[in-house]
């Protein structure tokens, strides 16, 4: 029973009144530290959970529950507001939208964290329109570890608060770049609560800065080509503008992401492509209509947590008006992926087609650094301008893939398989050791990253050749159909050549590894037999060595090319060992 409640029944003498409609607010403190600072400060980590704490204790519309660990040693909670009080999911999906606003992946972007509390407090107290169909959760702190490793110097360019939080968690991962790979315990836990709650929209709050202009709000919608279908166009063609129109009408213009660097915006930029890795690139997968909001650092912090509070509240209207039509789209869209044949990949910009858009910038120059005496890039906010631009968010795909009917994973590769489970893919185990004709890959070809990025050494153009076979498989091997809900999952993970494919995360290195090998004294007996004896092979190895000088010149190298065309050769090597069912 709510804290309220129990004061009011020992206060009270009116017995028949509707208790649950009274707010005892002298036992509760709700302006929140941004308000008491008067927009300079930003709630630590204790005060984030006691504020919630509290709006639970006060509110039958709230709740504020413990969920799994982080990195920190400290869990992860999430917030709902739930308008009728009502908080089984499972009945709500049916007729209502749930949207998720996850504040905080980097504590220095602190923006959303203030302004979602405030947001709650006003949706729970009734001073602000009350959706009617859609339920709000909220990470209120996403990132532990790096909001409690509090400082006020990390964020170089940005223009407060006075004190915040830390990029890197309590690994020093980003945590926006590790939602496929799933390295930390934040990204396990963040699986359980994206899944239970299923949300038809999500919102990640942050604060960066490519350039100077005069937006304090930006906008950071999912790829709509990526997202694709109808859902991706009514992201691009009605929700984004309902959300550009919504704000503007309260005098908070809005533009796309500038996705620039020491560059002048008015030249054009690229929309940002969030590949999975990214949050709402994660969530794309699961048909979920995704938003980063990106404040301008350097605008006044008061400004950026207003402007964030406005965005979150208009985000919340257009969903509501809009929520049949969402789910809708969002159930025809998964189940788009049971029939579909092919599978988009290699997403580029179309540098033809790009849309104008008008942006109001500052005039920028090129002018001698007084620091190192080459050129830099000088912003004149006393000349503002307002311009068309292009802006380059269509994207084509450059290949595709056929989607199989199915994924057989070997036992063996447990470390998949478990984020697979967290993921909620359905696997079966094969019941008894079976012979399947599949479709196996080989990596032919791939790059890798010369330093490390988030803890990995990432490979990236990675190239298979493809052919079929009956293998083996054991009792136990699990099946993995694509015909589920996460079939968009299963081919941007299991498919090698996707940009952020568990190959390319480094998970099956183990195979590009040859483990056993030859001495040359030996092999080369083995060798001459070899080629006495086929005479196709002799005549192909005697054509590379004419044409190849190098290999002509490299005795071992020879011997080598010959071992890769015996029986000797291990067929692991370069084998991945994901197979594929055909349709």
């Amino acid at each position: 029973m709510k804290k309220a409640i129990v004061a009011l029944l020992l206060l009270t003498v009116i017995v028949s009144c509707d208790l649950s409609k009274y707010r005892l607010v002298v036992d509760y403190d709700f302006e929140t530290e941004f308000e008491k600072s008067e927009g300079k400060e930003t709630a630590t980590y204790p005060e984030v959970l006691d504020f919630y704490s509290q709006l639970d204790e006060a509110y039958t519309t709230v709740t504020f529950t413990e969920f799994g660990a982080t990195d920190s040693g400290e869990p992860l909670h999430l917030a709902v507001f739930s308008p009728s009080g009502e908080f089984d999911l499972q009945k709500l999906r049916q007729d209502r939208t749930v949207i998720l606003v996850n504040n905080g992946i980097h504590p220095g972007e602190s923006d959303g964290i203030d302004a979602t509390m405030m947001l709650f407090r006003d949706l729970a107290g009734d001073s602000i329109d009350v959706p009617e169909n859609t339920i709000i959760a909220t990470i209120p702190i996403y990132n532990v570890g790096g909001a409690l490793n509090r400082n006020s110097t990390t964020r170089t360019n940005q223009n407060g608060p006075a004190a915040y939080g830390f990029r890197g968690n309590a690994q020093n991962y980003d945590l926006n770049r590790d939602f496929i790979k799933a390295d930390t315990k934040n990204t396990r836990t963040f699986y359980e609560i994206f899944h239970q709650l299923q949300p038809d929209v999500f919102i990640d709050n942050h604060v960066s800065n490519g350039a100077d202009y005069q937006y304090t709000l930006t906008h950071l919608f999912t790829q709509h080509n990526k997202l694709g279908g109808e859902l991706g166009e009514y992201l691009n063609r009605k929700m984004m503008p309902a959300l550009e129109d919504s704000l503007k009408q309260k005098e908070w213009d809005i533009t796309p992401y500038v996705n620039v660097f020491n560059e002048v915006p008015e030249s054009g930029f690229n929309q940002f492509m969030d590949h999975p890795r990214y949050s709402t690139g994660y969530t794309t997968l699961w048909n979920t209509l995704g938003m980063m909001v990106e404040t301008h650092m350097l605008k006044p912090y008061d400004k950026r947590v207003m402007g964030t509070y406005e965005l979150m509240r208009s985000m919340i209207n257009i969903t509501d008006a809009e929520s049949a039509t969402i789910k809708d789209l969002r159930q025809r869209e998964t189940k788009k992926y049971l029939t579909q044949r092919w599978y988009p990949l290699n997403f580029q910009p179309d540098m033809e087609n790009p849309s104008t858009r008008e942006f109001k910038g500052y005039e920028g120059e090129r002018t001698d650094s007084e620091v190192t005496g080459e050129d830099r890039l000088k912003y004149d906010q006393n000349q503002p301008f307002t311009k068309d631009i292009e802006y380059f968010d269509n994207f084509t795909p450059q290949d595709r893939i056929e989607i199989p009917r199915a994924y057989i994973i070997p036992q063996g590769w447990w470390e998949v398989t478990q984020l697979l489970a967290l993921n909620q893919i359905k696997m079966e185990p094969l019941a008894r050791d079976t012979t399947i004709y599949v479709e196996k890959y080989r990596i032919e070809d791939f790059e890798t990253v010369e330093s490390p990025y988030e803890g990995h050494y990432l490979h990236k153009n990675t190239e298979v050749s493809k052919t079929m076979d009956s293998i083996r498989f054991r009792k136990g091997d699990l099946y993995v159909t694509t015909f589920q809900d996460g079939a968009r999952y299963l081919l941007e993970t299991l498919e090698p050549e996707m940009v952020d494919s568990f190959f390319n995360w480094n998970y099956f290195d183990s195979v590009l590894q040859q483990k056993e090998n030859f001495s040359p004294y030996v092999f080369e007996d083995i060798a001459k037999k070899l080629l006495d004896e086929n005479p196709e092979l002799e005549a192909e190895f005697e054509e590379k060595r004419d044409s190849d000088s190098e290999f002509r010149n490299d005795s071992y190298a020879q011997l080598q090319w010959i071992h890769r065309k015996s029986p000797h050769y291990e067929e692991a090597h370069l084998r991945y060992p994901i197979f594929r069912v055909p349709r």
